[in-house]
């Protein structure tokens, strides 16, 4: 299962921990993990998901070379924001921390195109996204059941 990690470029400290042990938990349970390629939460969770041995694709809204060093397949898109319909599209389930109106174009286009979302400090709350307190609970979600 490939799954989708979407927040800010930047992000406070709480957050940070959040998403790395997002990445931790989708490595750990053996999938996939989808972000933009970028920093704050999108580095965070690929460093989680690095230190467990996980698989990261990074899809960039330029070019290969501003992706973070966690990151195992770089797609250099050149679409800037419109690369988050592709991460949606790539990933079978997503998980939300934080974030903001980047986030939340990927949340609606996920729940538009009927994708399991997860939400971990949201920053809107959407019909159809599910709110969670911890990673393990957003992570279990997201692979609970088989999703489009």
């Amino acid at each position: 299962m490939q799954i989708g990690v979407i927040g800010a470029g930047q992000c406070d400290e709480e957050t940070y921990k959040i998403a790395y042990r997002v990445g931790q938990l989708i490595a750990e349970k053996g999938h996939i993990l989808v972000n933009g390629g970028l920093g704050g939460v999108m580095e965070a969770s690929a460093r989680g998901a690095k230190s467990r041995n996980g698989i990261v694709v990074a899809i960039l809204p330029r070019g290969k070379e501003i992706g973070n060093k966690f990151s195992d397949i770089r797609i250099a898109t050149d679409m800037g924001h419109a690369r988050n319909i592709i991460i949606v599209h790539s990933s079978d389930a997503l998980i939300s921390v934080g974030g903001g109106y980047g986030t939340i174009s990927e949340i609606a286009i996920a729940l538009k195109e009927g994708k399991r979302v997860a939400s971990i400090r949201p920053p809107v709350i959407i019909e159809g996204m599910k709110v969670f307190e911890t990673p393990e609970e957003a992570v279990n979600y997201c692979i609970s059941s088989s999703v489009k």
